[in-house]
């Protein structure tokens, strides 16, 4: 049954979401590093991240027993009584809290309440429902955590944590996109108005090109503003060119879900690459 707690919090997500606040704050540090504040902002990040998932499978619930990907969870399953569920993520969210208001810095607490609002009440509670805005908009609570790190070091909101939020909130609807046209008749299904089940898959993938070419600014913008070095800039327009290339190729494909399972991969391995090279390509104070 501990395995069913733990599965509420979707650790995937949550391991992808902590590299990157882990990335963030090694950019900031310029390889200078103050190891307790990188295990408390690390901590409180993971908790407060962890408040919002397991939150939004509550509210989620009873929509996710429509789903095959979905209707085999703890909550839509009967395995955990929803209350105790909905106190656990109360829970968390407070300790996250609290860690990153008193042992990190107010800037990073409040960062975080933005992006626990953002995701429980505008994404989750209002516009999943409602809107094929809410990846867009939703974006916005994924793209804290390399945020919360950076300003765990600077604690000002400066050019390097708007490069670093662009950076995840571009990189999310497209991500999202790809997976949402392999399991359209899915969410249709349970009733979400997700873009490629209002506005078709043509429409979807027209959208998602936008949002990936605009990644390849974004890391010259890092590399212009001295964050990285030439390493970083060479390899992240190569990686946002070719993921772009082949979002193209998707306008004719004729096996649209390997082309989408593809895209999907893509998505997720560009985002562990650019973060283990930003970090490497840091740039060094002095």
């Amino acid at each position: 049954m501990w395995k069913d707690w733990i599965e509420l919090t979707k650790p995937n997500l949550l391991r992808l979401n902590v590299f990157a606040a882990f990335g963030g704050f090694w950019v900031a540090s310029k390889w200078h590093f103050d190891w307790w504040t990188l295990l408390y902002m690390l901590i409180g990040t993971t908790l407060v991240m962890a408040c919002a998932t397991v939150i939004n499978n509550y509210w989620d619930r009873e929509l996710d027993k429509k789903m095959t990907r979905t209707q085999h969870r703890a909550l839509p399953n009967g395995r955990l009584n929803p209350n105790a569920v909905l106190v656990y993520g109360i829970i968390l969210g407070v300790l996250g809290l609290t860690v990153l208001f008193t042992l990190v810095n107010a800037t990073c607490g409040l960062l975080a309440v933005v992006g626990m609002f953002a995701y429980i009440v505008i994404y989750t509670m209002w516009l999943k429902r409602t809107s094929t805005w809410s990846t867009s908009i939703g974006g916005i609570s994924g793209a804290m955590p390399p945020v919360i790190g950076y300003c765990a070091v600077t604690d000002s909101i400066d050019m390097g944590a708007w490069i670093l939020f662009a950076w995840l909130f571009l990189w999310q609807p497209a991500h999202f996109w790809s997976l949402a046209i392999r399991r359209v008749e899915e969410y249709r299904a349970a009733g979400f108005p997700l873009l490629p089940v209002v506005k078709g898959i043509e429409r979807t993938k027209l959208q998602m090109i936008p949002y990936i070419a605009l990644l390849i600014p974004t890391g010259i913008l890092l590399y212009a503003y001295d964050y990285v070095g030439v390493a970083f800039l060479i390899i992240s327009t190569l990686l946002s060119g070719g993921w772009l290339v082949q979002t193209l190729m998707g306008l004719r494909a004729k096996n649209l879900d390997k082309w989408a399972k593809t895209n999907f991969l893509i998505s997720v391995n560009y985002l562990m690459i650019i973060f283990i090279v930003m970090m490497i390509d840091t740039a060094h104070i002095g």
